[in-house]
Parts: C-alpha cells; sequence; structure tokens
C-alpha cells in the first residue's frame, strides 16, 4: 500500500520514501505526493532522487492494478525511458526522495478548481472530462447551446469572488443517499474506505458555489486559478457539449 500524502496537502512537493517494489511496470513507493492518473486528471510526473545525489526521471505516474486489472491501493511511479543503468541500482528498501514538477503540478490544480467552476456554470451531469496542464476538457450531457464569452466571464467572475476550497469527505452511506452529488457519468468516486473524499468551493448553503466527490488535486482559493477562457465549445453528438479551458493570453 502507498500513502497518499497529495489526498491530505495538494501543496506538498516532496518527501521521503522507501521502495517497496520494482517491476516492468514502474517503482511503488511506501509513500507518495505524486498524483496517479485518474478522474480525468493526468499522472503526475518528476524525479525520484536516490540517496547518491544521483536523480531517476519519472514520465508518469499511474494506479497499480491486480491481476483482475482492478486498481489496487498502490501508486506506481513510471520512469523515463533510457534509465536502465540507474534503475538497476535501485532496489527495495532503498530510500529516495520524490519531488514533484510543481509548475506542471500546480497548472493542473488551477485547471482542475477552474472545471469545476464550470460545472456550477453549467449544471447537468458530465460523460467525460480531461484535465491536462495546457487546456481542461469537459463533456456536458445536453441538447442547448452553450455561449463561449458568457461562460468565459462566469469563470472569471468566481475566479475573482476568491471563493475557498474545503477538502472533506461523506460516508458511502450518505453518498448513496444523495447520488445527485456525482456530476461525472463516466467516473464514480473512489470507494472503499467507508468515506469518499469531496471537494467543496465556497460555503455552505447559499454560499456553495460547488459540492461533489473529487479524488483529484485543486488549489486552496479560486483567485489561485487566474485567468482561464473558454477557447473551443463543440456538439460531440447529439447529446453532448464539450467545452474546452485554456490560459487566457
Amino acid at each position: 500500500m502507498t500513502d497518499d500524502l497529495f489526498r491530505a496537502d495538494a501543496y506538498l512537493r516532496a518527501c521521503e520514501a522507501r521502495i517497496l517494489r520494482i517491476d516492468d511496470t514502474g517503482i511503488v513507493l511506501d509513500r507518495t505526493v505524486f498524483y496517479p492518473l485518474g478522474g480525468g486528471q493526468a499522472g503526475d510526473t518528476g524525479v525520484l532522487a536516490l540517496a547518491d545525489g544521483r536523480e531517476l526521471a519519472i514520465a508518469d505516474t499511474r494506479k497499480a492494478k491486480n491481476e483482475e486489472g482492478q486498481p489496487t491501493q498502490e501508486v506506481v511511479h513510471v520512469p523515463a525511458p533510457g534509465q536502465a543503468e540507474l534503475l538497476a541500482a535501485l532496489e527495495p528498501g532503498s530510500a529516495v526522495t520524490a519531488r514533484l514538477d510543481w509548475e506542471r503540478r500546480h497548472r493542473l490544480m488551477r485547471f482542475h478548481t477552474a472545471s469545476h467552476l464550470l460545472c456550477h456554470l453549467v449544471p447537468v451531469p458530465v460523460n467525460g472530462c480531461s484535465i491536462t496542464p495546457d487546456y481542461a476538457r469537459i463533456d456536458f450531457h445536453m441538447t442547448d447551446p452553450l455561449d463561449k464569452e458568457a461562460l468565459t466571464a462566469g469563470l472569471a467572475r468566481l475566479v475573482e469572488a476568491a471563493h475557498p476550497l474545503t477538502v472533506g469527505a461523506i460516508t458511502d452511506e450518505e453518498l448513496d443517499a444523495n447520488p445527485a452529488l456525482v456530476k461525472s457519468m463516466s467516473v464514480q468516486p473512489p470507494r472503499g474506505t467507508g468515506t469518499v473524499r469531496t471537494i467543496r468551493i465556497g460555503g455552505e448553503g447559499e454560499a456553495q458555489i460547488d459540492f461533489q466527490p473529487c479524488g483529484g488535486t485543486h488549489v486552496a482559493n479560486t483567485a489561485e486559478i487566474g485567468a482561464v477562457m473558454v477557447t473551443k465549445i463543440e456538439k460531440k453528438s447529439a447529446n453532448s457539449r464539450r467545452v474546452v479551458l485554456g490560459w487566457a493570453a
């Protein structure tokens, strides 16, 4: 099992860890700040720094899978190609420092939070999303047209309002009793521990902007998102409208 430190604190940039296992999928650590691909958010990149000062480049992060192909509680750090000699020097029990590409991660955090703001502006189910460092894509289950300029202006207002973001949790039973909290039609919130992680933007009640289960990484305040804009709106099917977010010039 990997202790996923990013769940409690998305601002951790590095941590000390030990290697649990090395195989053809990558390197499993006992703890990590690296977010694995999931929920539409890209996996983190960075380095594993060895005790002798050498650094192993990590090109991606994924969830480990069991023999049935189901995700486990381990996080796999995928090394970049061309590092065979350095990989050969690693062994279970070795101490490393896991260090994120922070600038890339922070862009992911900003876009992921912006996508939640977009869910507030377009209050319909989501049937697909992709959060990358360069753009965010959200597919809404709807037939009505959307206005690019109006959505961009709405995002700017919510960013400027500096709404705080709170990480919380609800029980599986509470989620089952409130299925409307799950806005995604394609990705179910991670279960297995008896509680489900939640993200709340704004306060409770009328002051609430967004509240939904989410395992991704986010900024602490909407003001931190900065200038984003809707760069494209596409009709993907009769019942789907795709909205793409990018960085404003």
